[in-house]
């Protein structure tokens, strides 16, 4: 993919400054930190090496990246190691696509809580996934699946939920048989699904609340006393709680690239960028309330920068996670006797092959496409003294 020609860095570096100073009160260190490495991304900031080809001796200067999980260039050598050490735990069988919701009437609480609203987050989605697939009336199985947070809608805004990608069946509960989802296109009741789902995370929140784990600013003040959390708690308990299942959308062989789409995302892309003219910011984003329109949408750069920092998440934390028969004390063993229990079944669906992804270790030469390997590393120091005698010679 061709290097777009707006980068989020470049809207950081031109209204990053005078953004600070107007928002201290309320930026934290990890929301300097992220704009500090996605501004010096792939700099003479960061240090870098020079590479030579292999075959015909070319030379060039690569600059660092910063490695940070928000950084919109960071994410593509990362997504393809992660999806080339899942190739090996996917199973010859079709996936489901199930995504938790929080409601609106959350999302403050949330920014003010982003650890522990999160963490209940993925704990109330699974357990809930894991207790109906679990009863006798719907699977009866012990399932395992991946669950991957975000925190954004496409317009930037503050939208949690959490994509689950299931397989279509589990274990038997004795683990002595595999067992297929009772219809090929149907996983679970969602409606179930989504009242079992809201009653776990509101009793989490009260468990939360008495434990004194939550904190309330500015508006949400009112919530610290203990009768109007609980009003608050009861409103929450008469609205839907949103949990959508799609149909199964194939086997391993699709579930990666469908993984590629979910698992590194951040808020906004370098691609989705349209115009910066150093005072506001356009950006496509698609209307899922209106039919997946196309839109257009021009924000000024304060407000871009402090939609973008919304998604800003803890230090530390975890936003993909597994589950179930994939969780990681089990998974190597759990995943070999899924597999074997499948083979015994000897019927597999369509589209169910088994697959196998490689990660790219290394780039290839601009002019004869040979490999390009390292032959110098170089400070932050160096890479400057590097670059200056061009700058030099490009400003006389």
């Amino acid at each position: 993919m061709n290097r777009p020609p707006l980068e989020v860095a470049d809207i950081f570096r031109a209204a990053g400054k005078d953004f600070i100073e107007k928002s201290r009160r309320w930026l934290t260190w990890q929301h300097l930190k992220v704009l500090r490495a996605i501004e010096h991304c792939r700099t003479a900031a960061l240090g870098g090496h020079i590479d030579s080809c292999s075959q015909c001796g070319h030379r060039a200067i690569s600059f660092n990246s910063c490695r940070n999980r928000h950084c919109p260039k960071c994410q593509t050598n990362a997504r393809e190691k992660w999806l080339a050490a899942r190739a090996n735990e996917l199973l010859p069988v079709l996936y489901f696509h199930v995504v938790f919701t929080l409601p609106q009437e959350l999302s403050a609480l949330a920014l003010q809580n982003k650890r522990v609203l999160y963490e209940l987050l993925f704990r109330a989605s699974a357990e809930t996934l894991l207790e109906i697939a679990a009863d006798p009336k719907h699977l009866g199985a012990h399932i395992g699946f991946l669950s991957v947070l975000h925190t954004w809608g496409q317009n930037l805004l503050h939208h949690p939920h959490v994509h689950c990608v299931v397989p279509a069946g589990g274990l038997a509960l004795d683990r002595s048989s595999w067992k297929r989802t009772r219809r090929p296109n149907f996983l679970l009741p969602v409606r179930v699904l989504s009242r079992v789902f809201r009653g776990k995370f509101r009793e989490g929140l009260k468990v939360a609340f008495h434990q004194r784990k939550l904190v309330f600013c500015g508006s949400l003040q009112y919530l610290s006393d203990a009768n109007r959390f609980q009003r608050f708690l009861n409103q929450l308990r008469r609205k839907d709680w949103v949990v959508y299942a799609k149909p199964p959308f194939g086997g391993p062989e699709h579930v990666l690239h469908y993984l590629a789409r979910y698992t590194h995302r951040i808020a906004i892309s370098n691609h989705r960028l349209l115009s910066f003219d150093g005072k506001e910011v356009a950006f496509r984003w698609k209307d899922y309330a209106h039919g997946n329109k196309k839109r257009k949408m021009t924000l000024s750069a304060d407000e871009f920068l402090r939609r973008f920092l919304l998604h800003v998440l803890p230090g530390g934390f975890v936003r993909i996670r597994h589950f179930g028969f994939l969780a990681n004390r089990h998974r190597t063993s759990l995943i070999a006797l899924c597999r074997k229990l499948i083979r015994e079944e000897q019927v597999l669906p369509q589209g169910a092959e088994t697959t196998k992804l490689h990660a790219k270790t290394s780039w290839l030469c601009p002019r004869c496409f040979s490999t390009m390997v390292v032959v110098e590393r170089l400070s932050a120091a160096q890479a400057l003294r590097y670059i200056a005698p061009k700058a030099s010679l490009d400003s006389s």
